[in-house]
């Protein structure tokens, strides 16, 4: 990450929470914390890390 003073280390948390809250969160209800926190979960562990294509990567999932 960046050193003290870069931003980066921001930029990359804000992208993180921007990209969550889009394909997760947005749009949905959700009756206790405890069933936020396991979509959540269910997105980051399930798909966010596994499956999501990344540039890097040649558009393909770290699965693949």
């Amino acid at each position: 990450m960046g050193s003290v003073g870069d931003s980066y280390d921001n930029a990359l948390a804000e992208n993180l929470w921007v990209i969550t809250k889009t394909e997760c969160i947005r749009g949905r209800v959700f009756a206790t914390r405890a069933e936020t926190n396991l979509a959540l979960f269910e997105y980051i562990d399930g798909f966010y890390n596994s499956r999501r294509i990344q540039k890097r990567l040649g558009y393909l999932s770290p699965i693949e």
